[in-house]
């Protein structure tokens, strides 16, 4: 189940909010110009699908937002807990950092945590599977797969360089919880 909770940035060890309903997370993320969107399959997915079948059972949903935003390269990036990378990877994407470009991802399966930093808070945002989050250029977040990570996403580029990160250095991604942290 999806799931917001909400930091002053200064207090990592006590949300402020708790939101589960998706209309209340929508309504809230909406506030800092983040999508939130709850989609669902055209045709059922084996656990073991690839590239192509995640595309073409998410066709019409992933034409809509071509056709809306001129997404220049769209794919599918998937791991699970035996991933030989999955430790370097996980440690790339809990750095707080932004992009040029807003990011865009759709979760077919499993599990991830984005945290939001604006205002003075902290958005920590469980997607789950059927979950789309679209995050602004410019907005400081942070990504945790957690230590066995289990997902697969569709990935939407407007740009040919995909995903590009610029690390702000802040240290604020240390002090919060981390996914598996905030499962336990």
């Amino acid at each position: 189940m999806s799931e917001l909770r909400i930091f002053d940035e200064t207090h990592p060890e006590a949300p402020i909010g708790n939101y589960t309903d998706h209309a209340d997370i929508a309504r809230e993320l909406a506030l800092m110009g983040v999508r939130f969107e709850q989609w669902e399959a055209s045709r059922p997915l084996a656990a073991d699908a690839d590239q192509d079948a995640v595309l073409s059972a998410y066709r019409e949903d992933v034409e809509r937002l071509n056709r809306a935003y001129g997404f220049q390269s769209v794919d599918v990036v998937s791991l699970r807990p035996d991933h030989p990378q999955k430790d370097e990877l996980r440690a790339r994407f809990l750095n707080e950092h932004t992009h040029d470009d807003f990011e865009v991802r759709f979760f077919v399966d499993g599990q991830g945590m984005f945290y939001l930093h604006a205002a003075g808070r902290v958005y920590a945002m469980l997607c789950t599977q059927g979950n789309l989050i679209s995050v602004p250029a410019g907005v400081t977040h942070w990504f945790d797969m957690g230590e066995n990570p289990s997902f697969k996403c569709i990935r939407f580029f407007t740009t040919p360089e995909g995903w590009v990160g610029h690390f702000t250095g802040s240290g604020i991604d240390q002090a919060f919880p981390t996914l598996d942290a905030m499962s336990a």
